[in-house]
């Protein structure tokens, strides 16, 4: 008897070991017999696998795990193929997809934040694919590079406008909110949290509701110092008068610039005199970085033999990713370290970037961007 009751205390003890709260995630791959379906949680510090299966000739799957102390968020791949989603509790969540449209394709059951990501994650592939059209006219020579920026500029906007109000905004602490915030174009954050007063807002509006809701979670902390970095960048300067020593003047009145590139190495803008010269200020850090520089390689391949050269002046606030993205630009390439708030900028009169110049062989400025019709022929007629 004594035995008996022993071996019932030791069901009970353990069952109750198992009843930490779990989450469920459900549902059936079609198409994917032998395919492994990859279970994943998507934290700060990266992506790491958290259970797999291998999917059979039904294509159903379940994965059990426990239940995140804060609202997590999780994915499920197959191959390259991956579905993002959101989890704040025990639910059970339901997933039907098609191998072949597995990211965009799919269904979702059980969770509203997790429809809304899908929502998010539409919108964003229909705008990477009307940029990828853009690009794709732009080196076609179908349009110019200022329309290419123009019509880049109203996708941007347009996205941007309908994704505040509609999912940021409109519910701030929720999930899909605060995915919303790092969605990107070209690996470029679409809400840019260093370098724009407007989206600082919007990661400041999700950060004060999850600071609210989940002081101590790891999210809610990195978020909120995200948020104090970009107020400290974007803070309004100080009034001052912009007073330069006589001797960045060269003697065509040329206002010089002298930052250190890479390698730590002073690169002066007049000692380019006798080539064409491109003066552009830029943030790599923006979603328009990559295509300039697009723009910028292909003229460079064309005309450097012919004594063009490109003296890049990168305005990020982020040291480490100016280093990264312009370490295999061909062209020379600084930093000012002020950022939007440099002294250059200032007389060079930078209201947006980029913004490119063309200087002539005797050290003159010849033009500034919005007086440039069509660069290459600009810069043809220089040389």
């Amino acid at each position: 008897m004594k035995k008996i009751f022993s071996a019932a205390l030791l069901v009970v003890a353990l069952s109750s070991c198992n009843t930490t709260p779990k989450f469920e995630v459900e549902g059936c791959i079609t198409d994917a017999k032998g395919k492994t379906l990859y279970l994943e949680s998507s934290g700060l510090n990266g992506i790491q696998i958290v259970d797999s299966v291998k999917l059979k000739d039904s294509g159903t799957f379940s994965f059990k795990e426990s239940k995140p102390e804060s609202p997590e968020f999780y994915r499920l791949r197959v191959d390259d193929k991956v579905i993002n989603f959101s989890i704040d509790s025990t639910e059970t969540i339901s997933f039907n997809a098609p191998y072949g449209e597995f990211t965009t394709g799919y269904n979702v059951k059980g969770s509203s934040n997790s429809q809304k990501i899908k929502e998010l994650t539409l919108k964003q592939v229909a705008l990477q694919s009307s940029v990828n059209n853009l690009l794709t006219a732009m080196r076609g020579n179908h349009i110019t590079y200022p329309v290419f920026e123009d019509s880049l500029g109203t996708l941007l906007k347009d996205y941007k406008d309908d994704v505040k109000m509609n999912y940021i905004f409109n519910n701030p602490q929720s999930a899909s909110a605060y995915f919303a915030l790092f969605q990107k174009l070209n690996d470029y954050l679409i809400f840019d949290p260093v370098n724009s007063k407007d989206d600082v807002k919007c990661f400041a509006a999700v950060a004060t509701s999850l600071n609210h809701l989940y002081p101590h979670a790891n999210r809610s902390k990195n978020l909120y110092n995200i948020v104090i970095k970009g107020m400290k960048n974007t803070r309004a300067p100080q009034q001052q008068v912009v007073e330069l020593p006589e001797e960045v003047f060269s003697e065509t009145g040329l206002i010089d610039i002298n930052l250190r590139d890479m390698k730590g190495d002073s690169r002066k803008l007049t000692d380019l005199k006798g080539k064409v010269i491109l003066l552009d200020f830029t943030v790599y850090q923006t979603q328009t970085g990559a295509p300039h520089n697009l723009m910028l390689r292909e003229l460079y391949n064309k005309y450097a033999d012919q004594g063009l050269e490109i003296y890049q002046v990168s305005l990020d606030a982020d040291e480490h990713f100016w280093k990264t993205s312009a370490g295999n630009l061909p062209w020379i390439c600084v930093r000012d370290g002020n950022g939007v708030y440099s002294t250059n900028a200032a007389v060079y009169n930078i209201q947006q970037v980029p913004t490119y110049f063309l200087i002539n062989r005797k050290n003159e400025l010849s033009a500034r961007e919005e007086d440039i019709k069509d660069l290459d022929s600009a810069i043809k007629a220089l040389l």
